[in-house]
C-alpha cells in the first residue's frame, strides 16, 4: 500500500511538471523571430502569389496565430476554446504540419510506436552488456579481464555513433547479410502486423540497437565498475568473507545491491538520452523514427510538429524518472525511511 501511494503521488507530480514542460517547450519554440507562416507569406509577397498569401493568412487564423502568445499556448494545450473549440494536446489533437500539410498525428503516427521499440531494445541491451562486464570488472580488477573491459567501454565511448552506423551498415550486410537501413523490408510498409512483418522488423532491429547502445552501455558499464569497487573497498565486505560467506554470494547480496542504485537511476535519463542522441543514426541509417523528423521540423520552424515531438520526448523523460524512483524505493530500503521521516 506504501509503494502504492508513493506511485500516485509520483504520478501526479509528472503531471504537474509535464505542464511546466508545456509552457518551456511552447516557449522555446516561439523564440526565433516569424514562424513557417510567416516566412512562407514574406516569401510569397516578394514573388507576387497573392492566392498563396491568402491561404497562408487563412491558416494563421484557422490555427490562432494571430493571437498573442497566452492565448496560442492555451489553445494548443486545450485549456481554452480556439477556433474549433476545445480542441489541443489534451483533447488529442497535436495539431497541423505546415511542411508536411497533413495532421501532426498522422506524421509521427506510426514513427512514435518504432522510436519507442527502438529506444526499449537500445535499452534492454544496455543493460544486458553493462551489467555483467560492470560487475565482471569489478570482481576481476586489476587482471586482464578488468583491463579488456575498459578498452572494450573506451572504445565504445570515442567511436561516434553515425560512424559506427556506417562501418556496421556495410560490414553487416556483407558479412552477415544483415539488411541495410529502415526497420523493416519495404514491402511491410504500411502493411497489417503480422509474424513476417514482425520478423522482418526484429532483422533490422540488430544494427540500430547496436550502435545507439554502445556509449550507453560503454558509460554505465565503467559506472557500474567503479561503484562496485567502492563497495568492494568497505570493511563489511572484508568482515563477511571473514565469516566465511561465499565470494559470489556476498558480492549479489551486498555490493551489487548497493551499486545498483545509481544503476536504476539512470532509466531516467536514458530514454530520452538515445532518442536525442540517435537523430543522425536514424538519418544515416534510414529509419523511420521520430528523430529526423524533428530535425526538419526545427529547421523549418514547424512549431506544431516540432511541439509534440518535443513534448514526447519530455514526457519519455518523466516516466523513465518514475519508474526508477518506484524501482528505487522498492530496492534499497533507506529511501522508504527518509520518505517516511520527511
Amino acid at each position: 500500500m506504501e509503494i502504492l501511494r508513493y506511485a500516485i503521488y509520483r504520478f501526479g507530480t509528472m503531471l504537474l511538471t509535464l505542464l511546466v514542460v508545456s509552457v518551456l517547450v511552447f516557449a522555446i519554440i516561439n523564440l526565433p523571430p516569424g514562424d513557417y507562416l510567416s516566412n512562407q507569406i514574406a516569401e510569397l509577397q516578394a514573388t507576387g502569389q497573392s492566392a498563396g498569401v491568402a491561404k497562408a493568412e487563412f491558416l494563421r487564423k484557422e490555427y490562432a496565430l494571430d493571437k498573442p502568445l497566452w492565448q496560442q499556448y492555451m489553445i494548443w494545450m486545450g485549456f481554452m476554446p480556439g477556433p474549433h473549440g476545445f480542441s489541443g494536446m489534451i483533447q488529442g489533437n497535436f495539431g497541423w504540419s505546415f511542411e508536411f500539410d497533413s495532421p501532426v498525428a498522422d506524421i509521427v503516427g506510426d514513427s512514435l510506436w518504432l522510436t519507442v521499440l527502438v529506444n526499449l531494445a537500445a535499452v534492454v541491451f544496455v543493460y544486458a552488456v553493462a551489467l555483467p562486464l560492470g560487475v565482471l570488472a569489478a570482481a576481476r580488477a586489476r587482471t586482464w579481464v578488468d583491463y579488456t573491459t575498459a578498452f572494450v567501454g573506451y572504445l565504445g565511448l570515442a567511436t561516434p555513433n553515425f560512424l559506427l552506423a556506417l562501418i556496421l551498415f556495410y560490414y553487416g550486410h556483407r558479412w552477415f547479410d544483415l539488411p541495410i537501413g529502415g526497420l523493416m523490408a519495404p514491402e511491410f510498409e504500411g502493411a497489417p502486423m503480422n509474424w513476417e512483418k514482425v520478423k522482418s522488423i526484429l532483422v533490422h532491429l540488430i544494427v540500430p540497437t547496436f550502435v545507439i547502445g554502445t556509449a550507453g552501455a560503454s558509460a554505465m558499464m565503467q559506472r557500474l565498475r567503479a561503484n562496485m569497487l567502492d563497495e568492494l573497498g568497505k570493511p563489511y565486505v572484508e568482515t563477511a568473507i571473514a565469516k566465511g560467506m561465499a565470494p559470489s554470494r556476498m558480492l549479489a547480496k551486498y555490493p551489487l545491491r548497493v551499486a545498483f542504485n545509481p544503476f536504476v537511476a539512470d532509466i531516467g535519463n536514458l530514454l530520452p538520452a538515445m532518442i536525442s542522441g540517435s537523430v543522425l543514426v536514424s538519418v544515416v541509417l534510414g529509419l523511420q523514427t521520430i528523430g529526423p523528423t524533428l530535425l526538419t521540423a526545427l529547421k523549418t520552424q514547424d512549431m506544431f510538429l516540432s511541439g509534440f515531438v518535443l513534448m514526447f520526448v519530455a514526457l519519455l523523460t518523466l516516466i523513465g524518472t518514475m519508474i526508477s524512483d518506484v524501482l528505487l524505493v522498492l530496492l534499497d530500503p533507506r529511501i522508504r525511511y527518509e520518505g517516511r521521516n520527511s
